[in-house]
């Protein structure tokens, strides 16, 4: 086991290098793909208007350039200029204006400042001649923020209130674009409800999406999400890898009925859907494949984050409970990788210290937070030496563990007789 774990430290494995001794791969002179808002769009047609997709697209580029505050200030600010050249009246219009706010609120977000997006995405909602895929876009992000800060309560209604403007709104015309929406739509509640553990009310939000043309990006991901906790692995790597394949084809706007902001945004989507296909790698058994996929992902969340950012800490936490299946399956040894893993983890999610108490400190991310403290201590517990700290921390992780459907130990052991599957959501960074 110390032989193997001196040739990982040695290793140029990307494993061996965040539990040793990670470094930045993020470039600040390479600005990311232009893809922010969206999960397929064309807006090349005769509501185009170039002048302002150029200053959204150069806003998003110019922040991502150098994640400061500087550059995003800066960012934000073009698009404050872009939105006050849009005229005040006409669905093309609102539509643009909507989709500055859009973008707006998704460098709010990534900067940390979610009251501040939810107030954009608020805005976005309320363009009552918009269209309604510009309205549910914002909606859908305000439940995903919602959802990321545990405000399980608000999500719900938000999600509810989304379900209310679909049966108001009259499509204008043909029924395909109405279908994506409603599609679309009926996901953001099923999410809900796959956070909130309630299984059977997500399966009746999803009882439409058999026929799989019918939904693509998030809702898509959110579907798979649901097949992958009940167990429908086939039809789960389906839909994820439909979701990986399409989101990788699109490069501008195409469909205003498949726009994205903030969480459920095209990168996150994109990578929370190469995350969830790693988890579901490992679920059966294929840790070779799973090791690579998470691996991948994590570099990609480097990439797109920074590589001090907390959702490094989400895919390290997923790492770690990959690697402990394994060892319990194939009946070895991994806890110094675990251990190490764990505890970089709880570096990059900035874990509240043990002193705290778990049932009632705020802890962003508390579901991961949970399970990363809570597998530590488990590798802990198994060295004499350290039995009494690892104790500490299981105790601490399942005063902070709130998941309704399984319990911390069902959620840590993949093997236990519960049958129940831990399924983590990458863009909200949720337990379900």
């Amino acid at each position: 086991m110390i032989l193997n774990a001196v040739k990982l430290s040695r290793s140029t494995n990307p494993l061996s290098r965040i539990i040793r001794f990670p470094r930045p791969i993020y470039n600040g002179s390479v600005s990311p793909p232009l893809r922010l808002l969206h999960d397929e769009t064309n807006i090349n047609g005769p509501n185009s208007n170039p002048v302002v997709l150029q200053m959204i697209n150069y806003a998003l580029s110019h922040a991502r350039s150098q994640k400061s505050g500087e550059s995003y200030g800066q960012g934000l600010l073009v698009l404050e200029q872009c939105l006050s050249t849009q005229p005040s009246e006409g669905q093309c219009a609102e539509n643009w204006r909507g989709i500055a706010l859009l973008a707006m609120s998704t460098l709010l977000y990534e900067r940390g400042n979610f009251s501040e997006a939810i107030e954009k995405l608020q805005r976005a909602e309320n363009l009552k001649q918009s269209s309604l895929g510009v309205r549910v876009t914002a909606m859908e992000a305000i439940v995903g923020l919602h959802l990321q800060s545990g405000e399980d309560d608000t999500s719900s209604v938000v999600a509810d209130n989304c379900l209310g403007l679909l049966r108001r709104f009259k499509p204008e015309s043909g029924g395909g674009d109405y279908s994506m929406v409603k599609a679309r739509t009926n996901a953001v509640k099923g999410l809900v409800e796959l956070i909130h553990g309630d299984i059977e009310s997500a399966e009746s939000c999803f009882k439409e999406f058999q026929e799989n043309e019918i939904c693509n990006g998030s809702a898509a991901l959110s579907y798979g999400e649901y097949l992958h906790t009940t167990r429908n692995y086939s039809l789960a790597k389906e839909f994820y890898r439909k979701v990986i394949e399409v989101l990788a084809e699109k490069k501008d706007f195409s469909d205003l009925n498949a726009l994205g902001s903030c969480n459920m945004a095209l990168e996150e989507v994109s990578l929370a859907a190469n995350f969830a296909l790693g988890q579901l790698e490992a679920h059966m058994g294929n840790f070779a494949d799973a090791e690579e996929i998470l691996t991948r992902a994590l570099t990609k969340t480097e990439e797109f984050f920074g590589s001090n950012h907390p959702k490094v800490g989400v895919v390290l936490t997923c790492l770690a409970l990959m690697f402990r299946n394994k060892a319990a399956q194939e009946r070895s040894s991994a806890i110094l990788i675990q251990e190490g893993l764990y505890r970089r983890a709880l570096e990059f999610l900035k874990a509240p210290p043990l002193e705290s108490e778990g049932e009632e400190t705020k802890i962003d991310r508390r579901d991961i937070v949970a399970l990363a403290r809570g597998g530590y201590g488990e590798t802990l517990s198994v060295q004499q030496n350290r039995k009494g700290e690892g104790e500490k921390m299981k105790r601490w992780a399942e005063a902070a563990w709130r998941n309704r459907r399984m319990s911390l130990a069902e959620a840590l052991d993949f093997s236990a007789p519960s049958n129940k599957v831990l399924v983590i959501d990458g863009r909200t960074s949720r337990a379900i």
